[in-house]
This record gives C-alpha cells, sequence and structure tokens, in this order.
C-alpha cells in the first residue's frame, strides 16, 4: 500500500484501497498488495486459493529434487528456525533427548541450536544432553579412513549419553563441515555415522543451509556421501537471501510430532516467500547453476594447485563445487594452523575488491563460496588477486 507523504492526510477508504488492488487475506493478518512483482510468469498475485496453490506447487518442485524417502515439507522462515523445527521433531519421534555435533559446529541462533553450536564461544554453555565430536579432518588428523573413524566417535558419544541415562535423539551435520575447516572429502564418508547413529535408535539430520541448493555441485551435500537423510534442513540459499527455509523429513516422523504437539508459523510458507523459492528453483534449473558449480569448481581448484605448491603458507586445498576451504599453516609438517596469516589474506584479497572469509575451529581456512553464476574467467580473476595476496602475506612474514 502506498503511505502519504503528507501523514496528516486522511486515509483511503476502502473503496480506494479495492481500486489501488489491495487484496486483505481474512484468514491470515496481513494485506497483499497484488501488482505484479517483476519477473513473475502470471504478472499476477492470486492470494487466498492461490496462496495455497503456491505452496503446494513449491513444495511439490522442491520434492522432485530429494529422495523418495523425504515426502513431507514445513516451511519456515530462517535456518535456524529450521533447525529449531527440526529438533523438536527428533525428541517427539525418537523420545530422546541427547544430541551430537561436532566440535566447532554452527547450526543457528535459536536457544535450543545456539546449545548445538559450539562455534558461537564458550559464552554459549552446552547442556548435559549435548555431546560434541571431533571434525571428520583428514588433513589434520591423518585418519586413513576418515568416515570410519567419524563413526567411532559418534558410537563413543551415543555410549557417554547412555551412560549418563541420556536416551540419544539425533545426529546434526552440516554436510560440508563448513564451521569446522570445510571437509568434503572423501566423498561417502558420512555413510558409516549414519549407519552408527541409526543403530542407536536415533536419527541423521543434515543440514544443508549451506551446502545444499547445488553449491557443492550436486543439489544436495549429502547426496555425495550416498546417505538418505531422516530430517533435512534448509536455509538461506532456498530464496537466493530472501528468508523462507524448510524442513524436509520422513513421513512417519511428522506425523509422530504431529501427534504430540503443535507447530505454527505466521510467515512461513507465504505467498511472497514461495514466489521467491519458485523462482530460485527456476534459475538453477534453467541456468544449469548446479553443473556450472560442478564444473567451475573443478577448474577453480585445478587453477588453485600451483599455488599450494609455490607458497609454504598453504597446507591443503580441499573443494566441493563452489565451496573451497584452504588451509593456511605455519609450518607444513607441524601443520600448525595460521590465523593471522589467514587474517591479513582476508584483508589483502579485500583491498583487491575479492570478499572471503576465514573460518575453522583457528580460523586459518580460507572460506571461499562465490555465487553460483561464477564464470571460468571470474576463478581466474579470483586466483590471481589471492597469488598477489599470498605474496604479500608471505613478503610481510620474512
Amino acid at each position: 500500500m502506498e503511505i502519504a507523504e503528507n501523514l496528516t492526510e486522511a486515509p483511503p477508504s476502502v473503496s480506494e484501497r479495492h481500486a489501488r488492488r489491495i487484496a486483505v487475506d481474512c484468514f491470515g493478518l496481513s494485506a497483499h498488495d497484488l501488482r505484479p512483482l517483476p519477473g513473475e510468469r502470471d504478472q499476477t498475485f492470486r492470494l487466498r486459493d492461490d496462496r495455497g496453490r503456491e505452496l503446494v506447487l513449491k513444495i511439490e518442485r522442491l520434492l522432485q529434487t530429494l529422495p523418495d524417502e523425504l515426502g513431507h515439507v514445513m516451511l519456515t522462515c530462517t535456518g535456524s528456525e529450521a533447525n529449531d523445527l527440526a529438533y523438536r521433531m527428533a525428541r517427539a519421534s525418537t523420545g530422546g533427548t541427547g544430541f551430537i555435533v561436532t566440535d566447532c559446529a554452527y547450526h543457528g541462533v535459536t536457544a535450543a541450536i545456539s546449545e548445538l553450536s559450539p562455534s558461537l564461544g564458550a559464552g554459549v554453555v552446552q547442556p548435559p544432553t549435548t555431546r560434541t565430536v571431533p571434525a571428520p579432518d583428514r588433513y589434520r588428523r591423518g585418519d586413513r579412513d576418515v568416515g570410519e573413524r567419524f563413526a567411532a566417535d559418534v558410537r563413543a558419544a551415543v555410549a557417554d549419553l547412555r551412560a549418563h541415562g541420556i536416551r540419544p535423539a539425533a545426529l546434526l551435520v552440516d554436510t560440508i563441515f563448513s564451521s569446522d575447516g570445510i571437509l568434503p572429502d572423501p566423498a561417502g564418508f558420512l555413510a558409516p555415522a549414519a549407519a552408527a547413529i541409526r543403530e542407536a535408535g536415533a536419527l541423521l539430520i543434515t543440514d544443508e543451509v549451506q551446502a545444499g541448493f547445488g553449491r557443492t555441485g550436486t543439489m544436495w551435500g549429502f547426496s555425495r556421501h550416498g546417505v538418505v537423510p531422516d530430517i533435512v534442513t534448509l536455509g538461506k540459499p532456498m530464496g537466493n537471501g530472501h528468508p523462507i527455509a524448510g524442513v524436509v523429513a520422513r513421513p512417519e516422523l511428522l506425523e509422530t510430532f504431529g501427534s504430540r504437539t503443535r507447530y505454527f508459523n505466521t510467515f512461513g510458507g507465504n505467498t511472497v516467500s514461495c514466489a521467491v523459492g519458485m523462482a530460485v528453483l527456476d534459475v538453477l534449473e534453467d541456468e544449469a547453476l548446479v553443473e556450472n558449480a560442478r564444473t567451475v569448481g573443478e577448474h577453480l581448484r585445478n587453477t588453485m594447485a600451483p599455488l599450494a605448491e609455490r607458497y609454504e603458507l598453504i597446507g591443503d586445498v580441499r573443494s566441493a563445487g563452489l565451496f573451497v576451504g584452504i588451509d593456511l599453516v605455519r609450518d607444513p609438517d607441524t601443520r600448525e594452523p595460521a590465523g593471522t596469516a589467514a587474517v591479513r589474506v582476508v584483508e589483502a584479497m579485500r583491498t583487491r575488491r575479492i570478499l572471503i572469509n576465514a573460518t575453522g575451529p583457528h580460523a586459518n581456512v580460507l572460506k571461499i563460496h562465490p555465487p553460483l553464476v561464477f564464470t571460468h574467467e571470474q576463478a581466474d580473476l579470483l586466483v590471481h588477486g589471492l597469488d598477489e595476496a599470498l605474496a604479500e602475506v608471505a613478503e610481510q612474514a620474512r
């Protein structure tokens, strides 16, 4: 609705509002402007009946990208909300209260989920129902079979929960382990841990807020590991930054949850958000962006390989699609993290108008995750800038 420039002006009458094409949803809590959205295919926003239609279409399109076992969707506004809902579902469906996460995990900012996010710092106290396990870091731990080691750690956490009279509910993992330092390889390593948590009668929840919607060169990060989670959580990429998120789950889990409690989200699945979500799926498909992430990601990794040979500062380069982690070390033999150098590289890149970040327990892993529309030429520009930044930082260290 247009807002009067002069606040003393009388508000428009109901008939004037109708003339301005404002429809009031008598079931919901808000008014909706029916003017066309830019790029909206039908050039109209049909409400009430079509709000449901838009929601159904969005969910059907989304489910087509997921395994058949994951048949039900609940929409939220943020990834934190999605993980919080998954947390509640896991507790309701298993009867357990114990959750297992990695040592430097991040899953959100609600009260419950912040307690499953050790990366938020010591100020967030973990409850006695949370257990942390070492991240599956093949480079730093030297594990020949990182998958089996990770599964063993999960089993040990399950045993410790039970020893304290706590029934396990779920293992919650970000499938790219971003805050743990970006740990994508080898593909398939998550499968033994999935088996281990299910042996305990608990669930596997995969957090796809960062890895999902094509970033890793596959639509979903979990698919690289050959597993079908019990619950999948989705976040900001679902709306390309617009606040739409969701939870996808096995139908029987939602049936149990729904029989025991209620869930309501005023804005989750609203018409505007669903239209945005549909547009995102359209662009991913029409512009082949998942394939682009895979091919440009491969090119990016290949062009970065010579940098690892040129600079001792680089201990390891890890990537899946357009999600790259460069592990910086003070000494290639001891693999001591070089957090200060990482900050300097990030700043040196910023002066070259290239934005990257640092992640990991010691903030020494350069986190590079460009837009999915990234081209080979832009990848070359990125690597050239990184080469200069690394040379600058190496010169400062002399």
